[in-house]
């Protein structure tokens, strides 16, 4: 299961430059095996081009690498916090794509403006507030998973039907059942994040789209009753 997933998560990371998510070794991706509670990442600081199979690094949930010779991203310890936190996570992204990551550096919230964005995302998009300087001097990596589940946690957000969060002043880390699932909230969340900075730019005094039309594009695809696309065989 390992090697598999091993091929999955180089897959899903390649399958970042190709969708203009990341430049440079600006991004990384993980999934987690269910079975075995193991954690695949990203080496830190490897080209794209450069990566094999072989240089994905396996971790146990404590942060031990149990296979591979290379350093894990050195985000690895926030993949793990949300990964511990919300045991139905099995694949999450971080990236700095430029139109997700302006509104994280303005520290602001991506609001839900129109169904493109309820196709995918069940609300509008939280930004996470800043870390404190004992945060950031601390544990950081942790710490920045830590306040993005505190955020999750107070705002009473379903971490499936709002797969992705902004961190201020930083970037944006996005989640799902798989990795590139996760990959997929990644390119959408970058998408919606361009649709609404051009919304305001039209109008400034824009408002959310109406809850009934968010609900009922978003539920048509992801709800129990969900008729869009066709029935799995």
């Amino acid at each position: 299961m390992v090697k598999e997933l091993k091929k999955q998560v180089l897959l899903a990371n390649l399958a970042l430059p190709e969708q203009g998510l990341v430049k440079y070794t600006w991004g990384n991706v993980s999934a987690r095996d269910p079975e075995t509670g193991l954690v695949v990442i990203k080496p830190s600081g490897v080209p794209y081009e450069d990566m094999t199979e072989d240089d994905m690094v396996v971790l146990d949930m404590d942060g031990q690498v149990v296979q591979g010779s290379l350093r894990p991203s050195s985000d690895a310890p926030t993949h793990l916090a949300l990964y511990q936190a919300f045991p139905q996570i099995g694949g999450i992204v971080h990236t700095h794509s430029p139109e997700a990551t302006a509104w994280a550096q303005a520290g602001m919230d991506i609001p839900l403006y129109g169904t493109t964005h309820a196709d995918h995302f069940a609300d509008a998009i939280p930004c996470a507030r800043p870390l404190t300087a004992e945060e950031i001097n601390g544990e950081y990596e942790k710490n920045t998973g830590l306040v993005m589940i505190e955020t999750i946690k107070a705002r009473d957000i379903d971490v499936m039907h709002v797969p992705a969060m902004l961190c201020a002043s930083h970037g944006c880390f996005t989640w799902g059942k798989d990795a590139m699932d996760a990959v997929m909230n990644a390119g959408v969340l970058e998408e919606v994040a361009r649709m609404a900075r051009l919304t305001r730019l039209i109008n400034p005094q824009v408002k959310p789209a109406a809850d009934a039309l968010r609900d009922k594009h978003f539920y048509r695809k992801h709800g129990a009753n969900a008729y869009y696309g066709q029935a799995k065989k």
